[in-house]
């Protein structure tokens, strides 16, 4: 269906190119991550896949309307049941089921696009459900699509982005130690240096979210100062809305992003499938 319907528009506006397709294996379970610098990665990635179908994790709660529903099957989604539970822990059992059926699972190692176009620190989530699944991962670098639609924007820009897939790595060594936080740092580190030099961006061995907290409270600090500036009784310029981020939710043995976009194509980047 990407190629049918949604397919042909990105094709036109973003100019996807891929490189190393031949690196994802044929067959058996293999978790995508790429790095994440744009709404658009979410819907190029899996767009550019010959083979194979991305799948990424959902909220159980569209799987409660069938006007959503219906969506989200159709979009090979997998519902992550938020319920009696950490929400890591449900995503990390919703992409392990996943995986030991043979799909194609894409996580995004960073948990939010990037403020700045730089590539920040991995969340260890990734590495928990490799390790858990005993999957191979395979590195993806994207280039472009952070100048062509940034998270500060609404409307994208037309433009060229190039997807780059590296070798895909295997760390049948540590498939005995899943919980080891030294060891899922130490794997999670692996898949950032890969996707760096995959993309040349440069990295920022710091959280993307926080930075990107940071970013917006000085921002928030410096429009009270120029409130406090403007006379009693002036017309206030209204604050554009928000975009939905990711949640991302910590535990003891990592983080996992989960969709929380409002936007049904931002909760599943294989609707363009």
């Amino acid at each position: 269906m990407k190629y049918l319907f949604l397919g042909p528009i990105l094709r036109l506006f973003f100019h996807p190119r891929a490189d190393g397709l031949e690196n994802i294996p044929k067959d058996g379970g293999v978790i995508l991550a790429p790095n994440h610098l744009s709404f658009a990665d979410d819907l190029l990635v899996p767009l550019v896949l010959r083979s194979r179908r991305a799948t990424i994790l959902a909220k159980s709660d569209y799987w409660a309307h069938w006007y959503t529903r219906w969506f989200f099957e159709w979009a090979g989604c997998v519902p992550v049941q938020r319920t009696g539970g950490s929400a890591s822990r449900a995503a990390i059992d919703a992409a392990v089921k996943a995986l030991g059926e043979g799909r194609t699972v894409m996580l995004f190692p960073e948990g939010t696009r990037s403020p700045d176009g730089r590539l920040y620190r991995g969340k260890t989530g990734v590495a928990r459900i490799a390790l858990e699944a005993g999957v191979p991962v395979v590195p993806v670098g994207v280039i472009g699509t952070f100048e062509l639609w940034p998270y500060t924007n609404r409307i994208p820009r037309s433009g060229s982005v190039m997807i780059r897939f590296g070798e895909a790595l295997r760390f049948d060594r540590y498939h005995d130690t899943p919980t080891d936080r030294f060891v899922l740092r130490s794997t999670t580190d692996e898949i950032m240096y890969e996707i760096m030099m995959l993309t040349g961006q440069e990295y920022v061995d710091e959280y993307g979210d926080r930075v990107k907290k940071e970013i917006e409270a000085r921002g928030s600090r410096a429009g009270d100062t120029r409130a406090a500036s403007i006379p009693a009784g002036a017309p206030q310029a209204k604050t554009p809305p928000r975009e939905p981020e990711q949640e991302s939710e910590e535990t003891a043995s990592g983080i996992v992003s989960i969709p929380e976009s409002a936007e049904v194509g931002h909760a599943d980047p294989s609707a363009a499938s």
